[in-house]
């Protein structure tokens, strides 16, 4: 199995199943579109929806900066994973807002 499967799959082992929570797995935006509010936009839409549902968001972060970002919409690192011939992963939870 090649390290970079291995590291992935192990990061998935470490995947949180309580409490009842989304998990964000991909969000970008073309670098030609960034700062425009794009993907602030596309986030604050599922966040609205976990608040309306009383669940926390999960997410793994694979640049650094990029951490901030997810600050501003109320993430905070859980975790800081360095894979092994990989990048350093942040993982981060949100709780719901009321």
């Amino acid at each position: 199995m090649p390290l970079v499967t291995a590291g992935w799959l192990a990061l998935e082992r470490k995947h949180p199943v309580e409490p009842l929570h989304w998990y964000l797995a991909v969000l970008g935006t073309d670098p030609s579109a960034q700062g425009q509010g794009l993907g602030s936009r596309v986030l604050g839409a599922v966040l609205e929806q976990c608040d309306r549902d009383g669940v926390g968001a999960f997410l793994e972060s694979s640049k650094e900066s990029n951490v901030a970002f997810y600050a501003r919409h109320g993430f905070r690192v859980s975790e800081e994973v360095k894979l092994l011939r990989g990048p350093t992963m942040w993982k981060m939870w949100r709780e719901p807002r009321s």
